[in-house]
């Protein structure tokens, strides 16, 4: 028998092989499951903060970094012990629906509209952020949306509901993929696009688009992490949960994000200890 997959299809069933894979391998190791946004996997502040956990308690973290729609929904379907995501909206109606608990602020940083040098919509002289949004739009230049549920698309659906905009047309392209991808496609096509900082940054020498437009108290993105409610998933590792919520909380994960650095600058500032 053949079957036919359509793309959507096709990437759905690969997802959920490898979510079974991630599971299935969890319960023979000594693992905490994260599921996280792409932006703090893409812009490399996993990679210095999870091996010094996983050195302290002698433990492996697995990572699952997705949009953090979809972060969110596989923490509140019990499949990982913890998540560190930022759309702060969203959390809070998880948390008020009993999915999480021990809810905490850990960071943020800013989002900004990155484009071509050119700056053909004349974004740069906008005020606020609605205001480059329209200005985008009445240019009709290019502008590629994430479309992936992400906190980054949660924020840019806010900012074009608050403009007034429904963003119609063959200049407004939605495609579904992560930070790091969707600046790819944006410096491909010369395009505007909407991204944190830290993602920005990682990504400066790899493409030509620039900060355009930054500032606008719109634009603020806290992240938190959560541990998943153990009452509704007993089988979760909570203790595991808690100890990484108090580690990057706590002075010492603080300090590892403090002094996290990509091209001399600082991604990420702290919201948990001052230090």
């Amino acid at each position: 028998m053949q079957y036919i997959f359509s793309h959507a299809t096709w990437k759905e069933f690969l997802f959920i092989s490898a979510l079974l894979i991630f599971n299935s391998v969890s319960k023979a190791e000594n693992i905490l499951k994260m599921s996280t946004t792409t932006s703090t996997e893409n812009s490399g502040l996993l990679a210095a903060l999870n091996p010094v956990f996983e050195k302290k308690y002698a433990i492996k973290i697995h990572v699952i970094a997705v949009g953090t729609g979809k972060a969110l929904k596989i923490g509140a379907n019990g499949d990982v012990d913890v998540v560190f995501v930022h759309a702060p909206e969203a959390e809070l109606k998880y948390v008020e629906q009993g999915h999480f608990v021990d809810r905490s602020a850990v960071m943020h940083n800013d989002f900004v509209i990155v484009g071509p040098a050119n700056d053909p919509a004349n974004i740069k002289i906008a005020k606020t952020v609605t205001t480059a949004f329209q200005k985008i739009v009445t240019n009709q230049s290019v502008f590629i949306s994430r479309g992936d549920d992400s906190g980054t698309h949660k924020k840019e659906k806010m900012i074009w509901k608050i403009a007034g905009i429904a963003p119609l047309g063959d200049w407004y392209l939605s495609v579904g993929q992560g930070m790091g991808a969707v600046l790819r496609i944006a410096d491909d096509k010369q395009g505007y696009t909407l991204t944190d900082r830290g993602t920005q940054i990682a990504y400066s020498d790899k493409i030509t688009l620039q900060i355009l437009f930054a500032g606008d108290p719109l634009l603020f993105n806290p992240y938190h992490v959560m541990a998943v409610n153990p009452k509704k998933h007993p089988h979760v590792r909570y203790e595991l949960a808690k100890k990484f919520i108090e580690f990057v909380t706590g002075p010492e994960g603080q300090q590892i994000i403090k002094n996290f650095r990509l091209q001399g600058q600082q991604l990420f500032y702290l919201d948990a200890t001052k230090l």
